[in-house]
């Protein structure tokens, strides 16, 4: 409204002046009813070009690309032009305010653990983000507007996108062969469909894990008590003469061993799994727990091996001393036990000069271990031997402990072996963790030499 009064009252000013200028004009040559008209007609001529030549200006800009300001004129046209300047400069916020967001959403898709990928109605590939890509196959760039069938032909996933049907998952293995692929789709806008994949390999792999361990511990708990329940049916059943009586129930007592021995590693493993990290504060005198477990050993060999051990004195290890003793009971355990007779087992316990680590240390001469079988030591009930291992009472889950310990710790479990000529393995724990006794506890003055030494 004030737009089109300002016109108006802009032609009128024109037609004035040129009106006035005529009549001056018509005084001077005597005719000044003909000299206004002209003059007005001049004006009105005058205004209108004027007011012509602010639209074409307008109009040459609109037509432009608008990186320069629009027209600075006054009046109607200066007006609209800063009118549409002032729109179009908002606009175009607004969109690079809308494409900083797509970028940003984009990105966060891109960062997500799960693959994205984005089909169009007649299934071409739109989008997807770098997870998607590794699990297909794809190039994010070069592959987009392709078809998805075109690009991963499994045929599992291309008789699953055709059928139609989306409401469970679909697995697969990648193109690549390297990991199993689970894929969702879902259906949306007009005709276009999300897939979500993820890389289940971890978790199948876990899961098939906790079905052997099920099984095998169902395995190992059926046979000790399918012998208990044989031996409790015949007590019930036959009278055992004084002779067999004893044989029986020693038997017995060796099943019901076998079976608290595993339950007690089961609880061991679950308990290591399930409890926060050791704290590096509580420090523990490293030769009294090595001169504790070496005793431990002795009376399992029962003299039936040579064993010697060298504990450097003064070394304590920041740890929980439970987990740690435990570690280092079954490394001797097993050298006693899967060492022949008169063999011999040396132990010990120093710092590593290469890196400060503590090293305990457990060595025999005993049947060794095939290169084949190593990589596999410390998995669960894994036994080279299935038959040897139970003969001698092992559980199978003796390794397993001790690389859980030293992972705890921040260490690491070394192996090696070699059939016929014996095993050394070795709990390393971090320098962090280890330190010299920095306050002897006051003791009555003995001479005792630097490392003890027995043998069998």
């Amino acid at each position: 409204m004030n737009d089109s009064f300002g016109r108006v009252l802009t032609l009128l000013l024109g037609l004035a002046a040129g009106a006035v200028l005529g009549w001056m004009a018509g005084r001077v040559l005597g005719a000044s009813g003909v000299g206004m008209a002209c003059g007005a007609a001049l004006g009105v001529a005058l205004t209108a070009s004027i007011d012509a030549l602010r639209a074409e200006r307008l109009m040459k800009w609109l037509r432009g690309p608008q990186t320069q300001p629009a027209p600075r004129d006054t009046g109607f046209w200066g007006e609209t032009g800063y009118r549409v300047e002032k729109a179009l400069r908002g606009r175009e916020q607004e969109l690079a305010a809308e494409r900083e967001r797509l970028a940003l959403f984009l990105q966060a898709i891109d960062a997500s653990p799960n693959g994205v990928l984005l089909l169009d109605a007649d299934e071409r590939i739109e989008w997807c983000n770098a997870r998607a890509a590794d699990h297909f196959g794809l190039d994010p760039v070069r592959d987009q507007r392709q078809l998805v069938t075109n690009l991963l032909r499994t045929p599992a996933f291309v008789s699953y996108l055709q059928r139609g049907e989306y409401e469970a998952p679909i697995e697969f293995t990648s193109p690549r062969g390297h990991a199993t692929i689970q894929v969702i789709v879902r259906p949306y806008g007009a005709g276009q469909k999300l897939l979500l994949s993820q890389d289940v390999t971890d978790r199948e792999r876990m899961e098939s894990m906790r079905r052997d361990f099920v099984a095998n511990v169902s395995h190992e708990i059926r046979t000790p008590l399918t012998v208990l329940s044989g031996f409790v049916d015949t007590l019930a059943s036959v009278p055992l003469s004084a002779t067999e009586q004893p044989r029986v129930l020693a038997l017995m007592r060796q099943q019901t061993s076998r079976i608290q021995s595993l339950v007690d590693d089961l609880l061991t493993l679950a308990q290591l799994e399930g409890s926060p990290r050791p704290s590096s504060d509580q420090w523990l005198p490293g030769d009294a727990l090595v001169a504790r477990v070496f005793s431990e050993a002795e009376l399992l060999s029962a003299g039936r091996h040579e064993m010697t051990v060298d504990a450097q004195p003064g070394l304590e290890v920041a740890g929980i001393e439970s987990e740690l003793t435990s570690a280092m009971t079954n490394l001797l355990g097993n050298a006693v036990r899967y060492t022949p007779e008169g063999g011999r087992i040396a132990v010990q316990w120093q710092v590593r000069a290469a890196d400060g680590c503590a090293v305990f240390e457990v060595r025999d001469n005993g049947i060794g271990i095939a290169r084949e079988h190593m990589p596999r030591l410390t998995e669960r009930f894994y036994r080279v031997d299935g038959s040897r291992s139970r003969d001698t009472g092992g559980t199978g889950l003796g390794l397993a402990i001790v690389k859980h310990v030293a992972q705890r710790h921040g260490g690491e479990l070394e192996m090696q072996s070699e059939p016929g000529k014996g095993s050394v393995f070795r709990l390393v724990l971090p320098a962090a963790r280890v330190r010299t006794r920095v306050a002897p506890v006051k003791a009555p003055i003995v001479s005792a030499p630097a490392s003890i030494h027995r043998d069998r």
